[in-house]
């Protein structure tokens, strides 16, 4: 029991962390603190670090919008993780690894498409942080038997 709780701790940390970075997402795009992040994209799709003012509104934009995504996507691994997980529903177990694989196939393949590959390589060290936890619990949610008392 005590390798499913830490799995289940890893996890519920995971998804701590991933709303924090949606959080840091929307709120500090466009600001030296989100440079790194800005300099690799904006020279794939602009062949400059420096992009039109414009341009700079629209990121802004779409990177809070991403952001608050994946914060909310955040808070529901944080709360799956520890509730229903934790509990060992089945559901839930289920719910993290289809959702998991779903973003990552079609996320890493549009970043993969479009050569967005530092977008690529956060998203394979996120996929192992969340995949590890799923893979390690897997027996205590397939063919398991609660007790029911």
């Amino acid at each position: 029991m005590e390798g499913f709780l830490f799995w289940q701790r890893w996890l519920l940390i995971v998804g701590v962390v991933i709303s924090i970075f949606g959080m840091f997402m929307s709120f500090f795009s466009g600001t030296a603190l989100f440079y790194l992040f800005d300099r690799n994209i904006n020279s794939i799709f602009w062949e400059t670090a420096d992009v039109a003012d414009g341009v700079k509104g629209f990121q802004r934009w779409i990177y809070g919008a991403w952001g608050a995504t994946v914060a909310g996507w955040g808070i529901f691994v944080t709360f799956i993780a520890h509730y229903p997980f934790q509990r060992k529903e089945k559901w839930s177990w289920n719910c993290l690894l289809s959702g998991v694989l779903v973003w990552f196939m079609i996320d890493t393949g549009f970043s993969a498409y479009f050569n967005v590959y530092i977008n690529v390589i956060l998203n394979t060290i996120l996929l192992v942080a969340v995949i590890l936890p799923i893979v390690f619990t897997r027996k205590y949610f397939v063919g398991y038997k609660k007790d029911p008392g």
